[in-house]
């Protein structure tokens, strides 16, 4: 299974840290975000990762150098920004390179969120759903939800700051779940990427789930999750990050 790590944003919730490095090598409880994560996906058998980069990338790119994780380890250049959708899209050959990559699943990962979530359980989710893409949500308060339907299928969206919710299926009751950055992906969803340039991966389930694709929600309440986007968060991750062996 292969895995891509979104690591090319800018950072700037989280400066004056950001100034001089990027995010994905800001530290948490004396660990680069970057390890934290390499080191997750390395945990549950993962060894082919890609990683997109902008800012300061050159110092993600040496830092990859200096340290071994007994990974494969490709890096993605972006020139111009390309979000979360534009940055997967620009990467999609590298789920391609054999035969065997168009049938399995692989995980996108935002570098700035930690957590203790068993990715296994949410892959063995995916596929025994024969899901396009699984999304892990917990119920928890934030500014921007997704919203499911009873089944747990994507329909919808919800922001403090709208009126109202946009949905784009029908549903009778529509569940508002936070997204914890951590999806699983089937290789057939890269072939449906129809938007340009930058984008939203989000966008594009909107619009692939408007017209009957399964993209589902896993629930991941049980699991420690914290995003890492402003300096009291790292704070905070820092002293928990010490109560949890799993990290």
């Amino acid at each position: 299974m292969k895995a891509m790590i979104l690591a090319a944003g800018l950072g700037t919730r989280l400066r004056p840290l950001t100034n001089n490095r990027p995010k994905a090598l800001v530290e948490v409880g004396g660990r680069p975000m970057l390890e934290i994560a390499l080191t997750r996906l390395r945990t549950f058998g993962i060894r082919e990762v890609i990683i997109n980069v902008h800012h300061f990338a050159d110092k993600i790119v040496d830092y990859l150098r200096a340290n071994d994780f007994g990974m494969r380890i490709e890096i993605s250049r972006e020139e111009v920004l390309l979000d979360t959708g534009g940055g997967l899209k620009k990467a999609a050959p590298f789920f391609f390179e054999n035969p065997a990559d168009s049938e399995t699943p692989f995980l996108l990962h935002n570098v700035d969120v930690v957590s203790t979530i068993d990715f296994a359980r949410v892959v063995q989710f995916h596929v025994s759903n024969q899901a396009l893409a699984t999304l892990v949500v917990q119920d928890r308060d934030t500014s921007r939800y997704l919203l499911f339907d009873e089944e747990l299928r994507l329909c919808g969206r919800r922001s403090r700051d709208d009126p109202g919710d946009q949905l784009v299926r029908s549903s009778r009751q529509a569940h508002p779940f936070a997204f914890s950055g951590i999806h699983v992906i089937s290789p057939r969803f890269l072939r449906m990427m129809t938007e340009e340039g930058a984008f939203s991966i989000i966008t594009t389930y909107l619009r692939l789930a408007a017209g009957g694709e399964k993209i589902l929600a896993f629930r991941a309440d049980e699991y420690y999750w914290r995003d890492l986007g402003k300096p009291n968060d790292l704070v905070q991750a820092g002293s928990e990050l010490k109560e949890i062996a799993a990290l």
